[in-house]
């Protein structure tokens, strides 16, 4: 939680607005981008037409060739009733657009981001029900942690210089194109969360702004832990001196499997706020979305979490549409986001 002498210069107001009731944030960009099928030329557009290597899948680029698509998927959520998107900005750092030989462009991508999903937030934002754009950053296809190679344990593919500067440059980039938050989210190894912290802090530094902040961690299987190895109440103990908004869990599990660390996570977390946006259900290739769990489904058990006072900001990850989220704010927006005592 931000301290007395750390006042946010955008959106000062969210502390305030998390006392009185339960947030909702939007639902997958990606499940939405899937369904429409897209080729690899509409991936390219005019602009990337003649370049060599194929960039279908690379869902950042399309902030700069199908603006529009984006712009569409931000606007479903928003009529969905969500008070909070994040930016299409996943893979949108320097690190993860190596792997399409595009990492020049990641800066021109998160500000275009920034601005497409602003855009969205203003044209639905009344004075009764005001939107907010939070800009995510990605963990990035490499971890500072974990050897890639099985027969090399101390071997790295990236080290805490190189992501520190590519957040770097992502942050910049979002809060130039008008962001009113950052979450930091699917954290799997916590070094690489810990250089988008610090350079967070260095953005801050420099702009002399400080924006709410959500950092959220994804626990990959029943151990209850992260990829690199901590529980979530050592993730927390691992993260808490960036003074988050909120902290929570994201993607991998469905809500049904993560409500054990949720209620961890909320014991060891204090004064801070809880996020929770899972998956919808497990994998299910037989799905329209790919995943197991309808809208109803997902929404009687976030409604749960919201009863037992597990949760102030709550969405989803991978699967969730705007059905969900429209069923996940009928569900639980009214109940009491009081939380449980430590």
């Amino acid at each position: 939680m931000k301290t007395e002498n750390t006042p946010y210069t955008r959106s000062a107001e969210l502390p305030e607005l998390l006392e009185s009731r339960i947030l909702i944030l939007d639902g997958a960009m990606g499940t939405m981008i899937q369904r429409l099928k897209l080729t690899e030329e509409q991936y390219r557009g005019e602009r990337f037409k003649d370049v060599a290597q194929a960039v279908q899948g690379n869902n950042e680029l399309l902030n700069l060739t199908k603006p529009k698509v984006i712009q569409d998927i931000h606007e479903s959520f928003l009529e969905s009733g969500v008070d909070l998107i994040e930016t299409n900005t996943f893979g949108a750092t320097r690190i993860a657009q190596e792997d399409y030989k595009l990492a020049d462009l990641a800066y021109e991508m998160n500000l275009a981001a920034a601005q497409l999903a602003r855009r969205a937030c203003d044209k639905y934002s009344t004075a009764q029900h005001k939107r907010y754009v939070f800009g995510a950053l990605g963990p990035t296809p490499k971890t500072a942690s974990i050897s890639p190679e099985v027969n090399d344990p101390g071997a790295r593919n990236v080290d805490f210089e190189e992501l520190r500067a590519s957040y770097f440059e992502q942050v910049s980039a979002l809060m130039q194109g008008g962001v009113d938050g950052l979450i930091v989210e699917t954290v799997f190894d916590t070094l690489n969360a810990k250089a988008a912290l610090f350079a967070i802090e260095e953005c801050f530094e420099k702009t002399q702004e400080r924006l709410p902040l959500i950092i959220s961690g994804t626990v990959t299987d029943a151990s209850g832990r992260i990829l690199s190895g901590q529980t979530v109440s050592a993730f927390w103990y691992s993260v808490k001196h960036a003074n988050p908004l909120a902290v929570g869990l994201n993607c991998a599990l469905g809500a049904a499997l993560m409500k054990p660390y949720l209620f961890e996570l909320s014991k060891v977390a204090g004064d801070t706020f809880i996020c929770c946006y899972p998956n919808a259900g497990l994998p299910n290739p037989m799905s329209d979305t790919g995943f197991d769990e309808t809208p109803a489904d997902t929404s009687r058990l976030l409604h749960e979490f919201a009863k037992e006072g597990l949760l102030n900001i709550v969405g989803g990850c991978c699967g969730t549409t705007p059905e969900h989220l429209f069923e996940i704010k009928k569900c639980v927006s009214q109940e009491d986001p009081r939380r449980i005592a430590a």
